[in-house]
């Protein structure tokens, strides 16, 4: 089994910046692809970005291209959202989600696992 707990959510004002983290447990984590969704009131879970197993690759929403990084260390287990220019349409829960395979993976049903989630709150 995997466990993913996601840290670094809060409160942030319009133009800041916040970099989440989530730690990968339970099995090696370079097999695994990772992803970030996110969940806004009222709103189904939408896809943010995606890595793949060896970084090489990664996948964005259109949304927050050039506002957000996704990045991986292997050696600490951690995948990794930068979230910069910050925008009161990106408040949601964020969740971290992973899955064994070496593509970059966009949608939710392709993920195995989850983390709890960790809630991000723009303010205007």
């Amino acid at each position: 089994q995997v466990q993913l707990v996601e840290s670094g959510g809060g409160l942030v004002q319009a133009g800041g910046s916040l970099r989440l983290s989530c730690v990968h447990s339970g099995r090696k984590f370079g097999w695994y692809a990772m992803g970030w969704f996110r969940q806004a009131p009222g709103r189904e879970r939408d896809f943010v970005a995606g890595i793949s197993w060896s970084g090489g690759t990664t996948r964005y929403v259109d949304s927050v291209k050039g506002r957000f990084t996704i990045s991986r260390d292997d050696a600490k287990s951690t995948v990794y959202l930068e979230m910069n220019s910050l925008k009161p349409e990106d408040t949601a829960v964020y969740y971290c989600a992973a899955v064994e395979g070496s593509y970059t993976y966009t949608e939710e049903y392709e993920y195995d696992y989850w983390g709890q989630g960790t809630q991000v709150t723009v303010s205007s």
